[in-house]
């Protein structure tokens, strides 16, 4: 069973497309089975709005930045806004920051595409 369906917006996919191609294996992975399972080390809550999709290869924490989208009537949406490597303890605000800069125009757009 899933719990949701994961959709990778414009910078996602090219953060992923520049990893190399084990540590993105790894990355998609460990989508899949955030999908599938409750695990806060696979995918956790940042915010009221933002979650993160963890990946650890090679000594690397590479992360995925994400929100919800549950306006379908067909499958709950998650959807990756950006990447990045995480280098401290703490997901830098700025990241944070982007990613609802990402979510505000994502709805936004799609409010507007609907009138």
């Amino acid at each position: 069973m899933r719990y949701f369906e994961t959709r990778f917006l414009k910078e996602a996919d090219e953060f992923v497309a520049k990893l190399d191609k084990k540590s993105a294996k790894k990355v998609f992975y460990n989508i899949d089975l955030a999908e599938q399972t409750n695990d806060p080390k696979l995918f956790k809550k940042l915010n009221k709005e933002i979650w993160e999709f963890r990946s650890l290869y090679l000594g690397n924490q590479n992360r995925l930045l994400a929100f919800w989208d549950k306006t379908e009537t067909t499958a709950t949406l998650v959807l990756a806004t950006h990447g990045f490597i995480k280098k401290g303890d703490k997901v830098p605000i700025s990241e944070i920051e982007k990613a609802e800069r990402i979510r505000k125009e994502y709805f936004l757009i799609k409010k507007n595409s609907k009138k």
